[in-house]
């Protein structure tokens, strides 16, 4: 079985066992992140407060750790500053020694799974036993967590009662949750009476202080820290933060990014040691406070050289919320078991994976992140971990690419030094097979569609053979414009000048599209103009070839310049190419020119509506009073916050447009045609499709249209009718 058929069956085995609960957990949370927000007068505000924050500990990292080392001394406790895993799991379990410890007792501590302390002290003959219900339920099971904050997550009720009562010896069944609950309390009370230590972690460590905070929805953690003598705190260094009262932003954020709660049910602070006093659960007789015992256990492990890393530091900003996960809908579909590394989950799970273990930690699910960016407007810290991912894509491989077909047919040859595969190469260089295909077609169509070609697409670049090629036309718009004479509104008469960016699906593929904008903006009295234009790079960056990215991004800034400089609008079709000018381009070009050309581009309905919005005269447009549209939103369009300038386009030229609350249709450019992600891609879609054909719904007979040419591409596979984009609804006849 090749790599591919190993992944695929991997993914096609957690969508069948785990992906049910997943999926209902995950867009729980999800919504309950949407709805909780909202609540927030000042939510960018806060994210972008809580962002300084981080930013400003992550730099004065080691000037923090000297602070919070003097302040917890001060204030009775030990401070120990761990190289790595081996050093803290050495640390710890020295202390437990020292104090003739034989149980321990733990809350949730992502850090302590990374160092997997639990393994060293069972190996040392000491008792541990996890705290928190899930991750109790996986220490029972002898599984990994599958997410940051909910980690058995992939667990259904039904599942945990089956464990439960095989695992312990019980005169009754348990079957409800309630029972499955109550049932854990107690046994976990029994757990907590006899342990000798009690270990955490810390959402948050106030240097100024000493204090840590612990955002928990059991309150198991208050039982670790006072129900035992010795407590130790298990912490990357990355937790800490300059003082006390920059904990606010981050309590106002972590609960409702995570699980969508206003706040968890537990905001514990404690600046230990303790005052309560200790407690003798066998004689229920209390002792004093002083003899209680704090050790501060902050690891490094490979975070130091991630600060010193300028394209994997942002990871460190990461406050372990789960918002990446949540929202990401691949991992709604296969949980962290397959979207995940060994302790990690979700989209920052690249960052953390490959920055503490090499970026071949997380090769194997790095290629699950499709760079869709739902990720970037969750995220409370706006890390943009979409990026992340890109980078570590670029580095697994090995820094080698290609923009020929020489190159091509190279990838054809075994490669014993890895490197970039040929399906990489295949879609990377989207741009060079558009010119050849358009070049050659209707015969490159034809040949493309038989069975010998597609049997060795899949075989030697895992192309699936069920889904559809993209027919290339052999007049691209860009012909087509210079043809027709170019434009048919003079500019000495125009009200204003355009470019439309002939992207390379608009340009090759969906030229019918890149003519309906045309007339769409030439009957508003737009001077248009349609250059040749490389392709924005789109396709090479979400490979992980950055390199020819940039290249891309550079001609694209060459070719443009002249027309941004003379106060040309630029408007493009396609929303992951515009998302390439208006956030991208900030990582592939020089400041100036990166600036000058998002401030000067517009993605076409935002610009139509901006029109419209200025006197520019509806009725030139396409009317059909009454005409019922569905309409899905591509992912980076709603991003960027550009959604409702369709819908109220649409609405304006008197269509009944009903939106899809569906975030992402699956297909993800290059993604859905790969072997190994297209039974996950079209799962993923499975949602969208019920949702436009269900009668009780959005009706199943009305129109049907989309913004991206991936969700085109995914629901004119999914629905029996036509998929178009709004432009083309609204765009007068020929």
């Amino acid at each position: 079985m090749s790599d591919r058929q190993q992944t695929a069956a991997h993914i096609r085995q957690l969508m069948a066992t785990e992906g049910a609960a997943v999926e209902q957990n995950t867009r729980g949370f999800n919504a309950g992140r949407y709805d909780s927000v909202s609540d927030l007068e000042n939510y960018e505000g806060l994210k972008d407060e809580a962002r300084s924050i981080k930013a400003d500990a992550i730099e004065r990292l080691s000037e923090l750790i000297d602070r919070v080392t003097e302040t917890v001394e001060q204030n009775g406790g030990t401070v120990y500053l761990a190289d790595d895993a081996a050093d803290a799991n050495r640390y710890v379990h020295e202390v437990v020694r020292s104090v003739d410890g034989e149980s321990v007792v733990k809350s949730k501590s992502m850090t302590t799974e990374e160092i997997e302390l639990n393994e060293t002290l069972v190996n040392n003959d000491i008792d541990v036993w996890e705290t928190d219900l899930g991750e109790f339920v996986l220490q029972v099971a002898d599984e990994a967590p599958s997410h940051l904050v909910a980690p058995a997550i992939h667990k259904s009720r039904e599942d945990i009662a089956h464990l439960f009562n095989e695992y312990f010896d019980l005169d009754e069944p348990l079957e409800t949750a309630e029972e499955l609950t109550r049932f854990a309390r107690d046994y976990l009370g029994d757990r907590v009476r006899e342990a000798d230590v009690g270990i955490t972690g810390a959402n948050f460590i106030a240097a100024d202080t000493g204090t840590l905070a612990l955002v928990t929805s059991e309150g198991n953690a208050r039982k670790c820290v006072t129900a035992t003598d010795t407590h130790v705190a298990v912490a990357g260094i990355e937790k800490l933060i300059p003082s006390f009262e920059d904990l606010q932003p981050f309590i106002e954020l972590i609960g409702r990014s995570g699980t969508g709660q206003d706040i968890t049910s537990y905001i514990s602070l404690f600046t230990p040691p303790v005052d309560t006093p200790t407690l003798d659960f066998s004689s229920d007789e209390f002792g004093s406070a002083a003899d209680r015992e704090f050790h501060l256990v902050l690891v490094d492990n490979g975070r130091s050289s991630m600060r010193e890393d300028d394209q994997l530091r942002e990871t460190l900003y990461c406050i372990r919320c789960s918002a990446c996960a949540n929202s990401c809908a691949n991992f709604q579909h296969v949980g962290g078991h397959a979207f995940g590394g060994e302790t990690y989950t979700g989209g920052i799970a690249t960052g953390w994976e490959a920055g503490l273990g090499g970026e071949d930690a997380a090769a194997e699910f790095n290629d699950l992140c499709t760079g869709c960016s739902r990720c970037v407007n969750a995220c409370p810290v706006k890390i943009d971990i979409p990026w992340i991912n890109t980078v570590v894509r670029d580095r697994l491989n090995n820094g080698e690419e290609s923009s020929k077909f020489d190159h091509l047919v190279e990838g054809l040859l075994p490669d014993d030094e890895g490197g970039l595969d040929l399906q990489k190469r295949l879609f990377g260089n989207f741009e060079l097979l558009a010119r050849c295909g358009s070049l050659t077609a209707p015969v490159s169509n034809w040949i493309a569609s038989t069975a010998p070609a597609r049997t060795l697409l899949e075989r030697v670049a895992g192309v699936d053979p069920r889904r559809d090629l993209p027919s290339f036309q052999r007049e691209t718009l860009v012909d087509w414009f210079r043809a027709r004479g170019g434009s048919h509104v003079p500019k000495s008469s125009a009200d204003r000048e355009a470019v439309l960016y002939a992207d390379l699906y608009t340009n090759h593929v969906l030229v019918e599209r890149g003519k309906a904008t045309v007339r769409v903006l030439e009957s508003l009295d737009i001077h248009v103009s349609v250059p040749s234009v490389s392709g924005s790079g789109r396709a090479p960056l979400s490979q992980g070839m950055i390199s020819t990215a940039e290249s891309q991004a550079g001609r694209v800034r060459d070719r443009l310049r002249p027309f941004v400089d003379d106060g040309v609008d630029i408007v493009v079709i396609e929303p992951s190419d515009f998302a390439m000018f208006d956030r991208e381009y900030e990582k592939l070009l020089p400041r100036e020119d990166y600036e000058s050309l998002a401030e000067n581009s517009y993605e076409v309905m935002e610009y139509i509506y901006g029109l419209l919005s200025n006197d520019a005269d509806v009725s030139s447009l396409r009317s059909v009073d009454g005409t019922a549209v569905d309409y899905h939103s591509h992912c980076q369009q709603r991003t960027s916050g550009l959604e409702p300038y369709s819908t109220v386009v649409l609405s304006r030229c008197g269509f009944d447009v009903t939106t899809s609350d569906v975030e992402c249709c699956g297909m993800a450019g290059s993604f859905g045609y790969k072997s190994q992600y297209y039974e996950l891609s079209m799962d993923v879609g499975r949602e969208l499709e019920t949702q436009f054909t269900r009668e009780d719904a959005l009706g199943g007979n009305a129109l049907v249209a989309a913004s991206g040419t991936s969700c085109v591409e995914q629901l004119s596979d999914l629905l029996p009718r036509d998929v178009v984009h709004p432009v083309e609804l609204i765009a007068p006849p020929r």
